[in-house]
């Protein structure tokens, strides 16, 4: 397991074409300190001025709610830094109970009340598209093995459908990605989701940050990252990124999981003006190394 220290420079820049009363806003920029992610320093900017209260939500992420008290603004800034040491999981083969290494099997009594919502399936699946579309995961040679199948699955959304920037805001179904052959990282981490619950597997959202090498860089700046988390007996949650094919959270800085992508928007907030009022949106992401990669202590 490799260690890097990285820091995470999150911009959110909103310009208003007339002059609005800005509400709450609900901000879900820092990840929590965990076995694989330490917090080193984090700092929040937001501008007008904000008092701001933290909070954990139903899933023990750490919520930040900025409440304004200036009357009206042309503009909103959030800026937030993080320093932090990230000890990620190579793509290596999990430790997988015995039970659980072939499809299908079952969550044990103690684990299964706590995973039941993840394993219900949340959308619509008109003529069984979606689940039509992760059986043929299961097919063929090694198939019926649990993390061979979830490969596959991961693998052959990045390799099968078409990455598109998509500007509405939130996700869309994944029926709806299948028909038209593509979506964001967020489109697809759902579909996958909703793909390993048809295999009977419990499955969650993450949003966070990717880091790559090739944006290290000041002038390469990137975007907020999705990927999904299924739960796996002996290992736990193991995380896939079909945007990337990426297994295993080698790259993957994590900020926060939820059971549907709705709960895990990093910033949602409201505001009153003008009906039809027009906003410039403007979002950058840098996320570079601090230092060279070390080996990491024993967690």
């Amino acid at each position: 397991m490799a260690m890097r220290k990285l820091e995470i420079v999150h911009r959110t820049y909103y310009d208003y074409a007339e002059p609005v009363k800005l509400g709450d806003y609900r901000l879900m920029f820092r990840p929590r300190d965990s076995h694989d992610l330490r917090l080193l320093a984090t700092n929040l900017a937001i501008e007008p001025a904000a008092q701001v209260r933290w909070i954990y939500d139903p899933f023990g992420n750490s919520i930040a709610i900025a409440s304004f008290a200036e009357d009206a603004v042309k503009s909103l800034r959030f800026v937030s830094t993080i320093q932090l040491e990230h000890y990620g999981a190579p793509p290596d083969v999990p430790t997988i109970e015995d039970y659980a290494r072939k499809l299908p099997f079952a969550y044990l009594a103690e684990e299964a009340p706590d995973l039941a919502r993840y394993l219900e399936r949340h959308y619509p699946d008109p003529n069984a598209q979606v689940s039509t579309w992760a059986r043929q995961f299961i097919e063929g040679e090694g198939g019926d093995e649990t993390f061979t199948a979830l490969s596959r699955m991961c693998k052959g959304i990045q390799e099968t459908l078409k990455y598109a920037m998509r500007f509405e805001s939130g996700t869309q179904p994944p029926a709806t990605t299948l028909e038209t052959g593509g979506g964001t990282c967020r489109d697809y981490a759902l579909l996958m989701m909703e793909g390993a619950r048809a295999l009977g597997l419990a499955a969650r959202f993450v949003t966070g940050y990717l880091y790559d090498p090739a944006l290290d860089k000041p002038d390469q700046p990137g975007q907020p990252h999705a990927w999904m988390e299924v739960y796996l007996p002996g290992t736990g949650w193991v995380e896939f990124d079909p945007t990337n094919g990426i297994i295993g959270s080698d790259r993957l800085i994590r900020v926060a999981v939820a059971r549907d992508p709705e709960q895990a928007m990093p910033i949602k907030g409201t505001f009153t003006g003008a009906a039809g009022v027009g906003i410039m949106a403007n979002v950058e992401v840098q996320v570079r190394t601090m230092e060279s990669s070390a080996p990491a202590p024993a967690p």
